[in-house]
């Protein structure tokens, strides 16, 4: 027979010169179980609870040593049941009610009695939070009255389960603060989304033990809140992007109210959006849910979904959010960085598009990006130019260029203020008129880092310049002459020069009609440009018969060629479709090309064929006539333009009638192409689409 009180006292220093240096629980309840065990001389059972309460980790110690570690779930093994009064208490298996051992698994195992102890003692004023039970199996009649010195060993045990378990919440807080740590610093490393999001997943998924995780941000158009598919799983890439209104669903109404959440069973909350589980099939069951905070800006949510062990906790909670934080300024300087990739993006486009010559230049001179065009303007390659200073790659005729910069560096006029030059500008062994204009860039401090140029070619302008100023000689020219003759005609008939001469008057008066004839042509020209000009002609929604068109245009234009000597053919396909148009601009469009065709040609053919080719009607204007010059060909169908030939031969025009015919052309939505070569002739090819009538 033991001496119970002697071997308390035993079992103390025993125990505690045995864990002196055990710090973890598992070290700890073996240790008891075992010493326990080979004190009393019987089986002794440590059962510890799961934190969430699911299940027991036992320990079975034998007197001879022998340790089993199992587990037991809780419906079976019920610290309630087993210890309704919070003290030790012997059960007798044969003559004590077994009501609340029955299916129990501890039940079992002793033959005659268990004694069964709770941890920690109720007395202790702060309890560790690991609950159980130590157990001794069929203890010797002497152990059961000892049961106060039983619960003293009870609390005894309990300061180094204490100290086991607070050791591990060390140790698990150090990993997590770790994890953290790791996550932070990894999200500071990137600035891509993709990159932020699968960093992010796995590693809460781990951390909480959570079967998934999806993150949501604010869409700042529309205040909605769009989940991000990569983060919801494989389920959810086969079904429409889930978008939530604001404060709809458990994320919209955390997102709203600016704080985080637990549900435990989101079928029981009103506010769980159920129709992401019926078109995926995935089944949710708990939600922890944070809100994105940056700069106090909640720019989404991040939500924890089913927790594989036990329900969410606040120590999740306080996990997640501590998590919320990095990720939320990681994903905002993600979206600024993209956004300044766009805008840079945008603003290259635009830079290199523009038709001037630009190039950006740093405050001490040294170019640092030129577009397409200034290179073009200076005949020079990228690598020629940039990286170099300015003075030795631009030189301008008779002006001062770092004076100019200078005045650009200095300005503080307003934008549409900023200094000018006109000069020329070396190109080659040639120079060309330019506009030169510049702005500075400043930085934060109002210095000036760089500056923009801009150069505007005015060999384009100039050359409207010459068009126009011909134009308006022309006109003059065109409209002196017939006047002279009208007025000149006049006063012979007036002053009786042809009285009683039939013959006389008849040509006078011809001579009078001719050239009144040919200021009204002019008259109807000019209304036609002004009409170009105000945008006037329009394609009227009548269907228009081409062949009456050409029925009009053709029969006085075949007599003007025959009377000057020319053979004029035609060949017109009978019965072509109708098409949609506007009759005074197709009967002004064939009737000047044909005009042009027998002004050009001094001798030869004029031709006129028109035919169906597909769904387009082709109408074709050929003559051997003086041709165009190869370098007139670009600026042919410009307005006021004139061909050097024409002039120098005293062909007359006003070199508007072919920017007509393109602009008619244009509004029917055909197109003209030319074929020429100088003293060989031209030809002339109309394309216009016919009325599709559905099949």
């Amino acid at each position: 027979m033991i001496n119970v009180k002697q071997d308390v006292n035993a079992l103390w220093e025993r125990i505690t010169v045995e864990l002196a240096t055990v710090f973890d629980v598992h070290g700890v309840c073996a240790t008891i179980a075992t010493e326990v065990a080979h004190f009393i001389d019987t089986p002794a059972i440590i059962a510890l609870c799961e934190p969430n309460g699911r299940y027991y980790d036992v320990w079975i110690s034998q007197p001879n040593g022998l340790t089993e570690q199992t587990r037991w779930e809780s419906d079976k093994v019920n610290l309630d049941m087993l210890t309704p009064t919070g003290y030790p208490q012997l059960y007798e298996k044969h003559t004590q009610s077994p009501r609340r051992l029955v299916n129990n698994d501890l039940w079992f195992i002793p033959k005659e009695s268990a004694l069964v102890v709770p941890l920690p003692y109720p007395a202790r004023p702060d309890p560790v939070s690991t609950l159980g039970l130590l157990c001794v199996v069929d203890p010797p009649p002497e152990a059961a009255e000892h049961l106060e010195n039983l619960g003293l060993i009870a609390m005894f045990i309990t300061t180094y389960l204490e100290r086991a378990a607070l050791r591990a919440q060390c140790q698990r807080q150090a990993v997590e603060f770790s994890v953290i740590t790791e996550i932070s610093h990894s999200l500071s490393s990137t600035l891509r989304l993709e990159e932020i999001f699968d960093r992010v997943a796995g590693e809460i998924r781990g951390l909480l033990d959570v079967e998934t995780v999806s993150l949501a941000l604010i869409d700042q158009a529309t205040g909605n809140i769009v989940f991000v598919p990569e983060l919801m799983g494989a389920l959810f890439m086969e079904i429409p992007p889930i978008e939530l209104k604001p404060g709809e669903g458990i994320a919209g109404w955390v997102a709203q109210n600016r704080q985080p959440i637990i549900v435990q069973d989101v079928y029981t909350d009103k506010r769980f959006y159920k129709r992401s589980d019926k078109l995926s099939g995935f089944q949710t069951n708990s939600i922890l849910c944070v809100p994105l905070l940056a700069e106090q800006n909640v720019i989404g949510v991040m939500e924890a979904i089913n927790k594989r062990s036990g329900d969410f906790t606040m120590h999740d909670q306080m996990l997640l959010d501590a998590l919320s934080s990095p990720l939320a300024t990681a994903i905002v300087n993600a979206q600024l960085h993209q956004d300044a990739i766009a805008e840079k993006r945008r603003i290259e486009t635009v830079f290199q598009s523009m038709s001037e010559g630009m190039m950006t230049i740093k405050h001490d001179g040294f170019i640092t990006a030129v577009n397409d065009a200034l290179l073009t303007l200076i005949h020079r390659q990228r690598g020629e130019v940039v990286g170099q200073q300015i003075g030795d790659v631009l030189h301008l005729k008779k002006k001062d260029l770092s004076a100019f910069l200078y005045d650009v560096m200095t300005t503080t006029a307003e934008p549409d203020e900023y200094p000018q030059l006109a000069c020329e500008l070396k190109q080659n062994g040639d120079y060309v008129p330019v506009l030169v204009g510049g702005a500075p860039i400043f930085d934060d401090d109002h210095k000036v880092t760089e500056m923009v140029i801009a150069f505007s070619d005015l060999r384009q302008i100039r050359e409207i310049e010459r068009m126009r100023d011909d134009f308006f000689h022309s006109i003059i020219h065109e409209l002196r002459t017939p006047l002279a003759l009208i007025l000149m005609y006049a006063r012979l008939l007036l002053n009786g020069r042809a009285s009683n001469d039939d013959e006389k008057t008849e040509r006078f008066l011809r001579v009078i009609e001719r050239e009144s004839d040919r200021l009204q042509m002019m008259v109807r020209q000019m209304l036609e440009l002004a009409k170009l000009e105000a945008s006037e002609i329009q394609r009227s929604s009548e269907p228009i018969s081409m062949n009456d068109i050409l029925d009009e245009v053709v029969p006085p234009l075949a007599d003007r060629a025959t009377e000057k000597g020319l053979i004029f053919r035609q060949a017109i396909q009978p019965n072509l479709p109708d098409i949609i148009g506007d009759r005074p601009t197709l009967y002004m469009i064939f009737k000047n090309l044909t005009e042009n065709a027998i002004k050009f040609t001094p001798q030869g053919t004029v031709c006129l064929d028109a035919y169906l080719e597909q769904d387009k009607i082709v109408i074709k204007v050929t003559d051997d006539g003086i041709g165009i010059p190869e370098a007139a060909m670009p600026n042919l169908f410009k307005r006021f333009y004139r061909t050097q030939t024409a002039v120098e031969r005293g062909i007359a025009g006003t070199g508007i009638g072919l920017s007509l015919v393109k602009e008619g052309v244009e509004k029917h939505k055909g197109e003209i192409t030319v074929h020429s070569r100088e003293e060989e002739g031209t030809i002339f090819v109309v394309k216009l689409p016919t009325i599709q009538h559905p099949s």
